[in-house]
């Protein structure tokens, strides 16, 4: 017979071995040859021993026929060639099963109820990303995301100190890693965004939207004119500030070397720095103490704003009027008792009328302290961004008025 590996034979073998893995192996039926080449038509003359003229359009082998042309069978010949047949529905069963599996082990977690892990498997089991990690062996990644998550929120764990005791390995968490990657794909879903943020600083925000730090440096807050009951450094820094209404960076770390507690009877909460630098630069030392989040509140701000209420301070926040900002207004009010800020469906209202918004983006959710405030942002579908309530809020900002 011609080698194995000619023209002639290459695309006979190899249509026998797709019929075999898809029929787990089994010597039966036939594989055909569309517009077989001279060479394809000598070798399956060999084989059948029946004569096919040069005009035929299409062969036909029986794979038992196929089988007894070969020495060694068909199954033999084609792993010697490229590997062994593999059983490809077999696989597909077992793969299910592993699927289903791990499918079940996660329902027992402790946030298994919650929307937004339902809304996590169901994606990733939606896009391959299960079936991926099976194949490449890896299926363990997702009962250690699903460990990770059951111990979030957490009260500012450094990312190391929880990768080690999930997984016993300190640089699990860290950025690009595979496990990394599934858990905040999670914190996104559970968070609204409609998927994992690609910059570092938007992914440390998100790790500390759960009390996880992934550097107690980077974790900062800007503040206006906040002014402190201590002694330490960090609080004389903040009060000379305060004094000539220059905007100040509080990272976690000052803070936990130095804690500040703020001595204000009333401190004002943003979402946008636009806000902060137009109270800088046109209300300077007669501003409202003024704290500034730059998007979803970090670890910093928290810890601010928490020793601020523990010290008798009422806390007046705010946020874009989009589904996001409905979020981070709605977890201020359970975590700090915070009052709303110019947060009401009367302020969205006048602000969508001063001219064209955006697009509201992400999935809805609900405004508690006003429920007709989400219905109507839902109705207009539009959001509308701090900025556009600047004169207002200055006023509102305003030690003078």
């Amino acid at each position: 017979m011609d080698d194995l590996d000619g023209d002639g034979w290459r695309r006979l073998l190899a249509a026998a071995r797709r019929r075999l893995e898809r029929t787990g192996g089994t010597i039966e039926g036939a594989v055909g040859l569309a517009d077989p080449s001279d060479a394809e038509r000598r070798v399956v003359i060999g084989i059948t021993g029946s004569y096919r003229p040069e005009s035929v359009k299409r062969l036909t082998v029986r794979l038992a026929d196929l089988d007894r042309a070969l020495n060694g069978g068909l199954l033999a010949t084609l792993a010697a060639l490229d590997g062994p047949v593999r059983d490809r529905a077999a696989e597909r069963a077992a793969e299910e099963s592993h699927r289903q599996s791990l499918l079940a082990a996660a329902g027992t977690a402790a946030g298994a109820a919650e929307p937004w892990f339902a809304k996590w498997l169901a994606a990733m089991t939606a896009d391959g990303t299960l079936t991926r990690l099976i194949r490449r062996g890896d299926a363990h990644l997702v009962e250690q995301a699903t460990a990770v998550l059951d111990q979030l929120p957490a009260g500012n764990v450094p990312l190391p100190v929880l990768a080690e005791s999930v997984t016993g390995d300190t640089k699990a968490l860290v950025a690009g890693t595979p496990l990394a990657t599934l858990v905040l794909r999670a914190l996104a879903i559970r968070s609204g965004s409609p998927a994992v943020p690609s910059s570092r600083a938007e992914q440390r925000a998100l790790w500390e939207s759960v009390g996880v730090i992934m550097d107690d440096m980077a974790s900062q807050v800007l503040i206006l004119n906040v002014r402190t009951r201590g002694g330490n450094p960090v609080s004389r820094w903040l009060d000379e500030a305060a004094t000539f209404g220059i905007p100040f960076r509080l990272t976690l770390h000052q803070q936990a070397e130095h804690p500040v507690v703020p001595a204000g009877e009333e401190i004002f909460v943003c979402e946008n720095p636009a806000i902060l630098r137009t109270a800088a630069a046109e209300l300077g030392k007669a501003s409202a103490a003024l704290v500034c989040t730059e998007g979803i509140p970090s670890a910093a701000c928290h810890r601010l704003l928490a020793a601020a209420v523990a010290a008798g301070s009422r806390l007046r926040w705010r946020a874009d009027f989009d589904w996001t900002g409905l979020r981070i207004v709605s977890a201020a009010i359970t975590r700090h008792g915070a009052s709303p800020w110019r947060m009401s469906a009367a302020d969205y209202a006048a602000g969508l009328a001063e001219g064209e918004s955006t697009p509201l983006t992400g999935s809805r959710t609900d405004s508690p302290w006003e429920p007709g405030l989400a219905e109507l942002m839902a109705a207009e579908g539009r959001a509308v961004m701090e900025e556009r309530l600047i004169p207002v809020l200055r006023a509102d900002l305003s030690l003078d008025a």
